[in-house]
């Protein structure tokens, strides 16, 4: 059955809101009830579950997501699918659900994007990713298409599942925290960290954690500040709220609750390689000699440290549909990226903030040191942290930084993932984001001296005509 055509099935619209590894855009201009329940078809008929197979979906606290999930999943059981609906949820409790299970998932969320926006996280069952190089296009294809359904199946049924406290119990499996008893504050952001955090930390027990919670009420609208932990303004309330405690850790969460940052007992951002190189060398502890993930923007100290470890760094672009292929490709046991996502073999090879938290917890409190004691080691170069900037052209900008830089003595270029620029003492990194008008900009130094000399040039040239 196709739908009457209307702005959002418009094929313009179409190609616009078909990222790379999602769907995503305004709502309801981009994205509708309409567009949802036309992608909900063509999606089953992709992974294979039209005509009796079965698929999960979950969504977000945005004022729109339940109306669109309702849709998306009309579409699937027009198609003969059957439907589990496990309300509102994280994304990596979605991964759980298709893991758990052993169906194809759906998540709509928009992530961090602010409040008029909205998407689809898809997947095949266990949490394998669907992106553009992975059933997405076929996806889009068919909703080009019309995504009529298959002739002569019987519609499919809906029911309902809570899973919350099945993916509390399966975290704490893989991370248990256990020694001494920590101080924690937690922003949820208004996000889905303010759905799951309770109940992982309920399972955790209070004579484990003391759970200091700032902006836990699930409002899609962000009315405190944009569920963007990557932003260091959306950090203020967090750091503050540490020093205030004596916490000795604060967990920022972002609006879908699969990436997580950290603040340290001083109230200091911790940079996600640093993160990203801890949780390794305690994977690698447990699983020697494996491969680990991480992307280009990462530190050159992950590297560094995975293979002092004995295992093997594997470089990607950034992307979780293309992390998490790769993660199969190799094996590896761990992945880590700038933004906050980490992912994890023993969950499907999907992305966790909250199993990141839970690394970090346990690793904390089987030490006597400080958070920023016990990070030390893993700190060896000064990063910018990623910077965001409008521009108009953002094609052109990438080549005049190129031209400006390709021809100076000891500088490599490479265009895995935007432009990475490499020299003994200092990288940087410009790509254009997947899902706002941004370049982004991430830089990093053999002393902090350099980086921000180097920051600051790129800066000048990415916006001298903004």
């Amino acid at each position: 059955m196709a739908e009457t055509q209307g702005s959002s099935l418009d094929p313009d619209n179409i190609d616009a809101v078909f990222k790379a590894y999602d769907v995503r855009g305004t709502v309801p201009d981009q994205i509708d009830e309409p567009l949802a329940r036309a992608t909900g078809r063509a999606f089953v008929q992709v992974v294979g579950a039209a005509d009796g197979g079965r698929i999960v979906i979950g969504h977000d606290m945005r004022p729109s997501s339940p109306t669109l999930a309702r849709a998306y999943a009309e579409g699937a059981t027009e198609a003969g699918a059957d439907v589990v609906m496990i309300g509102l949820a994280s994304t990596d409790q979605l991964y759980f659900a298709s893991g758990h299970l052993g169906i194809p998932g759906v998540m709509f969320t928009a992530s961090h994007n602010p409040a008029q926006y909205n998407g689809i996280k898809q997947c095949r069952a266990h949490a394998a990713p669907v992106g553009m190089e992975s059933g997405l296009r076929e996806i889009r294809d068919l909703v080009l298409a019309g995504s009529p359904a298959p002739e002569g199946v019987a519609p499919g049924g809906v029911t309902e599942q809570d899973v919350l406290t099945a993916y509390a119990e399966h975290l704490l499996s893989l991370a248990p925290v256990r020694g001494r008893r920590l101080k924690v504050v937690v922003d949820a952001g208004n996000g889905m960290a303010g759905h799951t955090a309770p109940a992982v930390f309920d399972l955790v027990g209070t004579e484990q954690v003391e759970l200091i919670p700032l902006y836990f009420e699930l409002d899609g609208t962000f009315p405190n500040h944009e569920a963007n932990p990557i932003e260091p303004a959306n950090l203020v309330d967090l750091q503050a709220e540490v020093r205030r405690a004596g916490a000795d850790v604060g967990l920022a969460f972002d609006g879908d609750a699969d990436r997580c940052f950290l603040v340290d007992e001083r109230g200091e951002l911790v940079s996600p390689s640093t993160l990203t190189a801890l949780i390794a060398a305690r994977e690698l502890a447990k699983a020697p000699g494996s491969a680990v993930i991480h992307n280009l923007i990462t530190s050159r100290a992950v590297p560094e440290i995975v293979s002092e470890l004995g295992g093997t760094p594997v470089r990607t672009r950034v992307g979780h549909s293309f992390i998490k292929a790769r993660m199969a490709e190799t094996d590896a046991v761990f992945g880590g990226e700038h933004s906050g996502h980490f992912y994890f073999r023993d969950f499907w090879r999907a992305d966790s903030g909250m199993l990141a938290a839970l690394h970090t917890l346990a690793a904390l409190a089987e030490s006597d040191l400080s958070l920023s004691e016990l990070l030390a080691p893993y700190e060896r170069y000064p990063l910018s942290g990623e910077i965001n900037s409008t521009v108009p052209d953002q094609r052109a900008v990438v080549h005049a930084i190129e031209g400006e830089y390709g021809g100076r003595d000891g500088v490599t270029l490479d265009h895995l993932d935007g432009l990475t620029v490499s020299h003994p003492e200092w990288t940087f990194n410009v790509r254009a984001s997947n899902t706002e008008p941004l370049l982004r900009l991430n830089a990093e130094g053999t002393d902090a001296a350099t980086m921000e000399r180097v920051r600051d040039e790129v800066l000048a040239l990415i916006r001298k005509d903004c």
